[in-house]
C-alpha cells in the first residue's frame, strides 16, 4: 500500500517541459527547464525505454520538436538525416550530401527544427532545409561555393541558428565569415565581412544585452560579435586556442570561453553603448581547457571536463567570478572527454567511454549521485551531448540512440 501511495504522489508532482528543437536547447544554453525528474537513479541506471539503431556514424545529438526526434549520421555513401517517432521508430530518412570521411569520420552538426522546417549543415558546408514532417527538400545551399568558405581540419560542426527570418551559418571565407539566409527560401539576407578568420567548430548563440542583439560565436582563433539584424562586425576578441569547439557561454554581461590543449578558460566582459559593443578580458586561466563537451555555469561556478593539454584529463570546478580552481577530480573523466547538460539543479555527464553520471553541483567537491554504463555495441567514442526532454534522457552513441525514463514513479 505504501509503495502504491508513493507512486501516486510522485505522479501527482507537477512537471514542466519544452521541446529541445536545436543543439544546446531552446536558448542555446544547454539548460533544460524540465521539472519532476528523478533526483537519484536506480542501481544500473534509469529504465531504458528503447534503443534505436541504424543511425549511422556520427557525433550529432538529437533535436526534439512536435513529438518527433531528429539526428544525423554518416553511412558509407552519404550523410543521412533521420526522423524518429517518440517510440524510436523510423519515420523518414533523407541524405544531405556526402559523408565526412576525413580525420575523425562521422556527422557533426545537429538539426535545428523551427516552424515545421528542419535545417542541417553537413561537414562540407552544405546547408539544407527540409519539411520536418516528411523529409521532403525545400532548398539547399552550398555555403562554401556561395560565400568562398574554406574547409578546416575536422570539418564543419556548427549547428544552424534561427533568428526570426534568418538562418545563421559560418562558412568562414576569406571575405565572408558569417551569413544570414532567408529560412524559407535560402536567399542571402546579409553577410558579415572583415573578420578574415576561418570558421571554428563552435555553434553560434544569440545574445541580447542593452537593447543590442548580436550573434556571438568562435572563429578558428577568436570570439566575435555580429549585429543580428545587419551582419555588421561589432567586435573581435583573440582566442588562439589550438581548437575552438565550444559555443560561448553567456551570462549577465559576461562570456565564458574555453579552448582545448592547455589553453584554458577566459571570462570576457561585454559593454553595450547604443549600437556598439566593446569587450575586455576579466580573467584567463589554463584550467578547464574543455575540448568539446561543454561547460555549465551553476550558482556562480563553472563545471566541465578539462583536457589538461592531453596530459591529465579531469573534471573541474572554477569560481566564475575569479577563475580560481575550486577542485579537480579524476572520476567521470572518460578516456579523452565528457559532455554534459543540466536539468532541475543537476548535471548529467556522459563520458566518451559511455559512462553516464548524475552529479550535484558542489563547489567543494565532485558529488556523483548515480551512474551507469551504456549498453555494449557502439563503436568509437561517445561525443554527442546528452539531452533531457519530456521526462527522458537521450544519449547517442554513433549507430545507436538510447532513450531512458528519468521520471519518478515509473513502473
Amino acid at each position: 500500500m505504501m509503495g502504491s501511495l508513493m507512486v501516486l504522489l510522485a505522479l501527482a508532482v507537477p512537471t514542466i517541459a519544452e521541446d529541445w528543437y536545436q543543439f544546446l536547447g531552446p536558448r542555446r544554453d544547454n539548460r533544460s527547464i524540465e521539472t519532476g525528474l528523478l533526483a537519484q537513479w536506480p542501481e544500473g541506471g534509469p529504465p531504458l525505454i528503447w534503443r534505436a539503431e541504424g543511425l549511422g556514424q556520427g557525433y550529432s545529438t538529437v533535436a526534439i520538436a512536435e513529438e518527433m526526434i531528429y539526428t544525423a549520421g554518416d553511412t558509407d555513401q552519404e550523410l543521412v538525416i533521420s526522423a524518429l517517432d517518440l517510440d524510436g521508430q523510423p519515420v523518414w530518412r533523407r541524405a544531405n550530401g556526402r559523408p565526412y570521411t576525413e580525420s575523425v569520420p562521422g556527422s557533426r552538426s545537429t538539426p535545428t527544427v523551427v516552424e515545421g522546417k528542419l535545417y542541417h549543415m553537413n561537414g562540407h558546408g552544405n546547408l539544407v532545409c527540409l519539411n520536418a514532417k516528411t523529409g521532403e527538400p525545400i532548398w539547399a545551399v552550398d555555403t562554401f561555393a556561395r560565400f568562398g568558405g574554406r574547409p578546416i581540419t575536422w570539418g564543419v560542426a556548427a549547428s544552424p541558428l534561427i533568428d526570426g527570418r534568418n538562418v545563421i551559418c559560418c562558412p568562414g571565407g576569406a571575405d565572408v565569415f558569417m551569413a544570414a539566409l532567408d529560412k524559407d527560401t535560402g536567399e542571402t539576407r546579409w553577410t558579415c565581412t572583415g573578420v578574415g578568420d576561418q570558421h571554428s567548430h563552435a555553434s553560434p548563440i544569440l545574445v541580447e544585452q542593452g537593447g543590442l542583439r548580436q550573434i556571438v560565436t568562435m572563429t578558428a582563433s577568436a570570439a566575435v560579435g555580429v549585429a543580428a539584424d545587419t551582419g555588421r562586425l561589432l567586435w573581435r576578441f583573440p582566442h588562439p586556442a589550438r581548437v575552438n569547439c565550444n559555443a560561448p557561454l553567456y551570462d549577465n554581461g559576461n562570456l565564458y570561453l574555453t579552448g582545448t590543449w592547455g589553453y584554458g578558460a577566459t571570462r570576457v566582459g561585454l559593454t553595450v553603448e547604443g549600437e556598439t559593443c566593446s569587450v575586455e578580458e576579466i580573467w584567463h586561466v589554463t584550467d578547464l581547457d574543455n575540448e568539446h563537451g561543454g561547460v555549465m555555469l551553476v550558482d556562480g561556478y563553472l563545471y566541465g571536463h578539462a583536457d589538461a593539454d592531453h596530459k591529465q584529463r579531469h573534471l573541474a570546478c572554477l569560481n566564475a567570478e575569479t577563475g580560481a580552481t575550486m577542485w579537480g577530480a579524476e572520476d567521470l573523466k572518460g578516456q579523452l572527454s565528457a559532455a554534459l547538460t543540466f536539468a532541475e539543479g543537476l548535471l548529467y555527464f556522459v563520458t566518451d567511454t559511455g559512462e553516464v553520471g548524475l552529479v550535484r553541483p558542489n563547489p567543494e567537491r565532485l558529488e556523483v549521485i548515480s551512474r551507469f554504463q551504456l549498453p555494449a555495441g557502439g563503436i568509437g567514442p561517445v561525443w554527442a551531448f546528452p539531452v533531457v526532454c519530456n521526462g527522458r534522457l537521450y544519449v547517442r552513441h554513433h549507430e545507436f540512440l538510447h532513450a531512458y525514463d528519468v521520471r519518478p514513479g515509473t513502473p
